[in-house]
């Protein structure tokens, strides 16, 4: 599913903390983290929300099975993806935000859109 950065980490690290910070991303509608990791949560973002526009049940298991918290999964399909009904994609929107002091790390904000 993700793309092929591999962010310094493992695979199943890696994919622990996509999958954790998509559940926030879709939690809070934005984010503000490193440029490649907006780049990686966005696709994954946009899956789910396309998932909530199918609304069936196999839609509902297979966000399940990649967010992981119910509450998530409920505001995607009843608030998040009824909003995107008529659009096809492009829900999320990457705006950079300059370097981080601490190390320098190009930064940006995504949001839904």
């Amino acid at each position: 599913m993700p793309g092929t950065r591999k962010l310094g980490k493992p695979t199943d690290q890696r994919m622990a903390m996509l999958r954790q910070q998509v559940t926030d991303f879709l939690d809070n509608g934005k984010m503000e983290t490193t440029v490649t990791r907006c780049k990686e949560i966005a696709p994954l973002a946009e899956k789910m929300i396309t998932l909530g526009k199918k609304n069936t049940l196999a839609s509902r298991r297979s966000a399940l099975s990649f967010i992981r918290r119910e509450d998530v999964v409920t505001k995607v399909f009843s608030e998040i993806a009824p909003g995107y009904a008529e659009r096809n994609g492009g829900y999320t929107r990457i705006t950079r935000s300059g370097v981080r002091r601490g190390d320098g790390a190009e930064t940006a904000i995504l949001e839904l859109v």
